[in-house]
């Protein structure tokens, strides 16, 4: 969330109702709708470390609200982001352990466990097939957020399947 805020204030200045339907509209409805308050929480930390900086703005027939805006320093920041890659091995996967500890614990079935993560990823992939036949055509982002999403979400359903076939195996 604080290189999204950092990177939509690069455009300018903004409150953070603006920024919560900037992300909406950006990336559509497949994208987890940020919290409003999660969103303020974000902008306070970003403010103390002197990456942005707000600015009470007076309003005539409303309470005053904050506007915010970028400093040198999370400009700098945000291309520090934009040079790194995306490492995210997934070494670390939760379904993994549950499937590998699984025969050491005798309270969980391997194939059982690889079918119901099945099933998950399936129902997922059809959510994400509404989500496209309802998102605006125009938004190409939010597309494309969707198409990486089933991508994703493909390959583990093979990687389920090279592993039911490995695990049938050892049986």
């Amino acid at each position: 969330m604080r290189q999204s805020l950092l990177a939509l204030l690069a455009r300018g200045p903004a409150h953070g109702y603006e920024l919560k339907q900037d992300l909406e509209q950006l990336l559509g409805s497949a994208y987890p709708q940020p919290n409003v308050g999660q969103i303020y929480v974000t902008l306070g930390r970003l403010e103390k470390s002197g990456l942005i900086e707000g600015e009470d703005v007076e309003q005539s027939s409303r309470p005053n609200k904050k506007v915010y805006h970028l400093t040198d320093a999370g400009r700098e920041a945000l291309r520090a982001w934009f040079e790194e890659t995306a490492d995210e091995p997934r070494v670390r996967d939760e379904f993994f352990m549950k499937l590998a500890l699984a025969p050491q614990t005798g309270l969980a079935d391997r194939i059982s466990l690889i079918n119901r993560q099945r099933r998950q990823y399936l129902n997922t992939m059809r959510q994400l097939s509404k989500l496209t036949a309802a998102e605006d055509r125009d938004n190409r982002v939010a597309h494309l957020l969707i198409e990486g999403a089933m991508l994703h979400l493909q390959a583990d359903l093979d990687w389920l399947e090279r592993c039911q076939e490995e695990l049938e195996e050892l049986e």
